[in-house]
Parts: C-alpha cells; structure tokens; sequence
C-alpha cells in the first residue's frame, strides 16, 4: 500500500516549492559588480528603468522592462529572451521585447514608428519632464556614440583591431573608459588609451568579409591598428583596462568590456575610407 503524499508535497514528502523565474541581482557590497542577465537600473537620459541583458553576440544591450505585443513593434526592433541571451528577432510568440533607445524621449528612434510605440513614447517624455521638473532627474550628456554633424567621421565608433580580431569600439578612442574598481568602490575615470604606452596607428586594411556571408566589395577601410604592440598590451586593450589598474592585482571590474566583435555587414555604418586627420593616437617624446 504507497502512503498519500501531504497536499503541496512530492511523494517522498519533501516540500514542493515553486521558484519564481527572477532576474539576477548582485548586492551593493559585492567586491565586483559586473553588468548581469537581468540587471536592472535607470537610463541616465530619461530616468526611467531598463532591463540590461548580454546579446547573443555578447554586447550589452538595454530593454524596455515590458513586454510589448508584436503586432505594435516593427520587426528590425523585436527582441526575445532565451538561456538569459536576448536575441535580435522574435521567438514565435505574440509578445516580444523591444530596446530602450527606441522609446526613450532623450534619443532619436531608431527604426518607424507605430502610432502605439508614439504614444508609449509620448508619456515617457511627459513622465521624464515630471522628474527634471521636480529635481529628481539631472539628464545626462548626449551618448558618447553619437557624433554631431561637425565631429570627424571616427569620433563615434572606430573599429580596432588586437589580437587579431576586429572589435567595434564603444565610443572615442580617447573617451574609452578602465572598467577596474577604485579602493572607492567607484569606476575608475582613467582612459584606455595612455600616452606612456606604446601607442597604436591608423591603417587602410581591406573591409574583408567573415564566413558564411555575402562578398563585400574591394574596399579599404579605416582600422585603429594595435596589432604590432607586445601581447601583453593588446591584453591590457581587450581587457579595457588603464595601465594603473592592469599592474594592480585583485582590482576587480566594475563593468563589462564594451568590446564588440565587428561585422562588416552589420556595422556598415561605421566603415570609412580615409583616415582621420589629424590621427586620435600619442606620439612618443623625443
């Protein structure tokens, strides 16, 4: 005769608890605090809450905290969450994520928008002059990755190349931040790029294309060289690390390397032909 298990127990009569699905939180005290799946915070521009998760590609990417149905999103600007990655396209279903640059009134849309995602976008505008109104929100400067008309062409994005791999830079090269975490608990403000280091050079290299994709024409492109500094050096780069904290032992990262693997079809934007005059590198003292 089998004994009946107790309402709400396994019939070993252990308890049966339901886990709730949650988004990973790191508490304040955590000696590093790296970006997490699911890690949520305000966007500096608009003050609202985003949702940063890693793309399939590894890149951080900040999503509207709702789910929006599919029929309201266009389909360049539909995202879906699966093994904790958030994938560029739908998973089948009637409802999808959608980025925070699309909505945020601080920005300028990224694709067409519906008239539900205006209006959605409307009340975040109201919402956010509520809180500058109020003091509650000190906008934030532009994004370092948008360039004004007057900027050079490479000040946005520049593609880099280290350790034999193209990445696309989060921004400037002299605005490329250390991730390291200061005694402070704070982010370290010393830029990547050092003038007592040896110092990388601008090359035309062909645009190239990688496997499995279309043939790009014969062009050359504009590419921040880092190629022929010791390895160690292009290690301290793919790190994103300033010199101080890379000869630092223990000091941990308080954000992920921004780095982005660069694809010539995706980042077609950000491939130029000339080099930049004058070059953004340090010249050695005599």
């Amino acid at each position: 005769m089998r004994p009946t298990p107790l309402p709400g127990c396994r019939r070993d009569g252990s308890p049966r608890v339901a886990h709730r699905p949650r988004p990973v939180r790191v508490a304040s005290s955590s000696p590093s605090r790296p970006l997490r799946t699911g890690h949520s915070t305000r966007c500096r521009h608009c003050g609202h809450r985003i949702d940063l998760y890693q793309r399939s590609d590894r890149g951080p990417i900040a999503l509207h905290p709702a789910e929006l149905a599919v029929a309201h999103v266009p389909e360049a600007c539909r995202w879906h969450l699966s093994g904790g990655l958030a994938h560029p396209h739908g998973d089948g279903s009637a409802w999808c994520r959608i980025p925070h640059a699309v909505l945020c009134p601080a920005r300028t849309p990224t694709c067409p928008l519906s008239p539900f995602l205006e209006d959605a976008r409307r009340d975040l505008a109201v919402r956010t002059r509520r809180l500058i109104d109020t003091g509650a929100l000190t906008p934030a400067p532009a994004p370092a990755g948008t360039a004004s008309p007057e900027d050079p062409p490479h000040a946005g994005r520049p593609v880099v190349q280290f350790l034999l791999v193209r990445y696309l830079a989060p921004g400037p090269l002299d605005g490329i931040r250390c991730v390291a975490q200061t005694r402070h608990r704070h982010r370290c403000t010393r830029p990547v790029l050092a003038q007592e280091r040896p110092p990388g050079r601008w090359r035309l290299l062909p645009a190239g294309s990688r496997r499995s994709q279309l043939a790009l024409p014969d062009t050359l492109m504009a590419v921040f060289d880092l190629s022929h500094l010791p390895h160690a050096e292009q290690l301290r780069w793919r790190a994103q690390r300033c010199p101080t904290h890379t000869a630092t032992l223990g000091a941990a990262d308080l954000a992920l390397a921004a780095w982005q693997v660069f694809d010539p079809l995706l980042h077609a934007e950000h491939i130029h032909t000339r080099l930049p005059h004058p070059a953004p590198c340090h010249r050695r003292k005599a």
